[in-house]
């Protein structure tokens, strides 16, 4: 109301002018996958930051939370204590690593509705995600446990000749599952020995070598073995399943490389994985550049591909035992003089040419649906 010369009087309401009327957080979260996938963001992305904002909506929802205006900081730290205190129905905690994921979600989608002005602040801004830890590569094959793995096919079926040519592949390039799920016809150039990853993580492309071994199997695949699998219209797959379908779900492959190692008496966890770490480690202990694995493996930064140089020690070993005291007097490395014995200073002076040649100029981080295989 508003004073007059009458008097008090009702003010009149422009049209178009009303405050909005208040939307559930889970219209928002629609809306704000919907723009997500509008600006072209990877499906994976789109369907982690989809599962982990339906944990976070419920648990609001448990404790009748349904506005985004209700959330504030101190219930977003609430709701962090409650995944370091959540147990899954194997009684283990959440890891870190996917707790930090999973609060991060939360930034994300309550920085969107304040740049949407649905709210009058972030609430989430200031929270501190967890401190993910450094690990590395639980388990990683050997050049001989790679082979006797892929030993395991049958090459006399047809399927014991497709599975030996996506494992050829998978230990040759090293890609990911979802990248060699995707891999069409025209992506491989037998010719230059040269594989085009479309569309890999993050949406990049790439063009990796693949080795003359694995364009060999390949290439018998292709000739003897794809023509009989495939059934109705040619989607131009490289590698199919039986029904004539594309690898639709990372689980078919995992689940058929996990089987062939198990079969070679190999007891080390992980199945398409375990060929990128055994790519990526044994090709920098045979001397390697880490910058060309880096391009290889499809990694934006250098320090995601550092992790394999710790799970590398070859070099190390080897200048451990050349110069360590105790080796040499174990070994008999050590003449009365102290000077090292014939062949280690050679071996030390190789070791410190390949450092000085590696070294930059200037040194400035669950699929649902099964079809058969």
């Amino acid at each position: 109301m508003r004073k007059g010369r009458r008097g008090w009087r009702c003010a009149r309401k422009k049209p178009g002018l009303s405050p909005p009327a208040p939307q559930g957080m889970w219209a928002l979260r629609e809306q704000y996958l919907e723009e997500m996938r509008a600006r072209n963001f990877a499906f994976d992305s789109i369907r982690m930051w989809e599962a982990h904002l339906r944990r976070f909506l419920s648990w609001c929802d448990d404790r009748s939370l349904s506005e985004p205006t209700e959330v504030t900081q101190p219930v977003i730290e609430r709701y962090q204590r409650w995944l370091y205190y959540y147990r899954q129905s194997n009684g283990r905690p959440v890891s870190f690593q996917t707790q930090h994921y999973m609060l991060r979600s939360v930034k994300r989608f309550f920085r969107w509705l304040t740049r949407q002005h649905l709210t009058l602040f972030n609430p989430a801004a200031e929270i501190e995600l967890p401190r993910v830890p450094k690990r590395l590569p639980r388990d990683v094959l050997t050049a001989a446990e790679a082979e006797a793995v892929l030993g395991q096919a049958d090459v006399k079926t047809a399927m014991g000749v497709r599975d030996r040519a996506i494992l050829e592949t998978f230990y040759s390039t090293g890609i990911r599952r979802q990248e060699l799920a995707n891999v069409r016809l025209y992506d491989l150039d037998l010719g230059r020995g040269t594989l085009m990853v479309r569309e890999g993580k993050n949406r990049k492309d790439r063009v990796v070598p693949i080795g003359q071994r694995a364009c060999e199997w390949i290439e018998t695949y292709v000739r003897e073995v794809r023509p009989g699998f495939v059934a109705g219209p040619d989607d131009g797959f490289l590698f199919l399943t039986v029904d004539g379908t594309a690898f639709s779900h990372g689980k078919q492959l995992s689940e058929m490389v996990r089987s062939h190692i198990e079969a070679a008496g190999i007891r080390k966890t992980g199945s398409c994985h375990l060929f990128r770490h055994a790519m990526a480690t044994l090709m920098l202990e045979n001397g390697a550049d880490i910058r060309y694995i880096q391009e290889i493996l499809g990694h934006s930064q250098l320090s995601t591909t550092q992790v394999y140089t710790h799970v590398s020690i070859t070099r190390l070993k080897q200048i451990h035992q050349a110069t360590h005291p105790a080796e040499q007097a174990h070994r008999g490395l050590e003449s009365e003089s102290g000077s090292l014995a014939p062949g280690v200073r050679e071996l030390l002076d190789r070791l410190a040419d390949e450092d000085e040649d590696d070294e930059p100029e200037d040194a400035p981080p669950s699929d649902e649906g099964h079809s058969p295989l």
